[in-house]
Parts: C-alpha cells; structure tokens; sequence
C-alpha cells in the first residue's frame, strides 16, 4: 500500500539553485542599466525645453507678421501664411537679394575656416608626435586660443585691427613695409580677411586637439614597419596616418561646420550690430533682419531656412561618412 501511493503521488521538480532569485537579479540589473539614464533625465528634459520651447516659438512667428506695432502683444499679430518665406527666397527682390549675398559669403568664409582649421590643427598634431624638450609647453600654447572665452579673444582681436595704434598695421606698415598705408581691418573688403584670421586662431586648437587624440589610437608599429620599408614622412602621412584618421576628421569636419556657419558671437563682437558688406554672415544677418529693422516674421522665416539648410546638410555629411565606412 505506501509503496502504491508513492508510486501515485505526483513527483515534486526541485528547482535549481538561484532560480528563485531570478525575477530579483533581472530586477536589480534594469535598475542598473537604467540608473544612469534616470538620472540624466532632469537634464535633458531641461535642455530640450531650453532649445525645444523657442524653437517652435520661432517657427510659430515665422508664419506671422509680426513688426514693431505687435511687440507689446505679438499673439495679436496677423498670420501671414508663406509670405515671410516668399520674400526671403525672392531673390530678385532687396531683402532676398540681401539674403542671398549673405549666404554666399557665408558658404566662402564656412569653406576657408573649416579648411585652414583641419590643416593646420593637423599639420600641428602631426608635428606633436614627436618626443622634443619643451612639447608638454607647447601644447599648452597651442591649447590658450581655444581655451579663452570668445568675446575676450575677440574684443583683443578689436584692439589689434584697429587703423592708427593697431598691432597688425604696425607690424605690416611699419616693421616689414608690406603695405603702402594703414589698411582699414573692420570696414569694406579688408573685414572678411579678419573676419577669417579671428575664425581659424580661435579654432584651429579643437582641430588640433581632436586630430591629436586619433593620432594615439593608431599602432606605432605601422610606421616602423613603414620606415623599414622605405617609406619617406610624406607617404607614411599619406598611406597611414591620413586614412586611419578617416572617422576622426568625418567627424571634426561636421562640427566645424555646424559651429563655423552658425556662428553669430565672433562677427558681432568684431564688428558691432551692423556687420561689413564682405563680412556679413548669415547669423548677422538674421539679427538686423529682427532687432534691427523690426522684422521679426521675415527674421523667423530666414531662421527657419537656416536651420533646415543645417538639418539637410549634417544629414548628407552623416549619410556620407557612413556610406565610405560600410564601402571601405
């Protein structure tokens, strides 16, 4: 009979050691995983309101017309539908014809800083590598114009280029003779030359930096072997270091020109709210259109237009980049 019921009784599973505190440790690794991402919550949620809120206050207006006569209630102003789109990109009218120009001048001066940012940032870099007496100094120098805030540099900048006591006409007119007579630095065709220097000295360091930072990922070996092979500087910097510095210049190159053609603090400390006709970037350019003819509908059209030319542009250079990655 007891061997009958035992045979009967149904046979009790013995789970395995920990299966009970499973659901427990899934529960405690989420809390880690999501720990971090929790607390950079109030954080994003403040940036996105930072940006996100005026943002769509700009876009909003855009479809307004919105002047001086609706400050005080800009709520009030009428809608205007696409007209602020319209007069902006008539390009056969003033005000499209302004913009036009501004945005050339704006691609000019994007293409010549980004440029002479990359190369000399990683003509430096490359020269860095070396073991000399005194590099730690150097990188330290070379580091001082990025690391100054922008309207001290630029206001030291103001002080140089100016016609009579300036640094820079003393040095071309009167040490080396290069020029007839004291050049005008801040007005007329002479703006978009300072307009530049005062771009790539303040920039060409976060070239130099990040270039420096993807020189040390890549094996020293390489240019031995390189080296022993014949191989001169030129070709080693050819043949390596430029191809393995591909995903670290993609990269550069994109922020350089996001911040370069977006840029507003340095041509308005350089040059005042009314920038020169050769140095008039599109930032400026938006600004007077706003603040200074009392325009803000026409301002928020060109605004919005700025930014769908960045979205548009940043996303081909990411396609891009990442279209030579998968093919390389």
């Amino acid at each position: 009979m007891t061997t009958t019921a035992q045979a009967e009784r149904p046979a009790v599973r013995k789970s395995p050691p920990g299966a009970a505190h499973g659901p427990r440790r899934r529960t405690g690794r989420i809390h880690r995983v999501g720990l971090p991402y929790l607390l950079l919550l109030p954080a994003l949620l403040l940036e996105l309101l930072v940006h996100l809120v005026p943002m769509v206050i700009g876009i909003v207006m855009s479809f307004k017309e919105l002047t001086q006569f609706y400050i005080r209630d800009w709520g009030a102003a009428p809608w205007s539908a696409l007209d602020n789109y319209k007069v902006s990109v008539d390009f056969d009218a003033p005000v499209g014809e302004a913009l036009l120009h501004s945005f050339l001048v704006t691609v000019a001066f994007t293409l010549l800083s980004v440029g002479l940012c990359w190369l000399i940032g990683t003509a430096a870099a490359v020269f860095m590598q070396d073991t000399f007496r005194g590099r730690g100094l150097l990188r330290a120098l070379f580091l001082v114009p990025y690391a100054l805030p922008v309207y001290a540099a630029v206001i030291t900048w103001v002080f140089m280029f100016q016609h009579d006591n300036g640094l820079v006409n003393h040095v071309l007119h009167d040490q080396l003779g290069l020029t007839d007579k004291p050049s005008f630095w801040l007005i007329g065709d002479n703006s978009f030359i300072a307009l530049l220097t005062v771009s790539v000295w303040k920039g060409w360091p976060f070239a130099f930096l990040i270039v420096m930072a993807g020189l040390q990922n890549i094996p020293r070996e390489l240019y031995e072997a390189a080296a022993l092979d014949g191989a001169g500087v030129w070709q080693q910097i050819r043949r390596i270091t430029l191809p393995s510095l591909r995903p670290v210049n993609q990269v550069l190159v994109l922020v350089l020109f996001l911040w370069t053609f977006n840029d507003f603090n340095t041509p308005f400390v350089l040059f005042g709210r009314t920038a020169p006709e050769a140095a008039d970037l599109i930032s400026v350019h938006i600004y007077q259109a706003s603040f200074v003819t009392w325009n803000f509908g026409t301002g928020s059209a060109m605004s919005v237009l700025l930014l769908l030319f960045l979205l548009v542009t940043g996303g081909y250079l990411v396609l891009t980049s990442r279209g030579r990655r998968s093919a390389s």
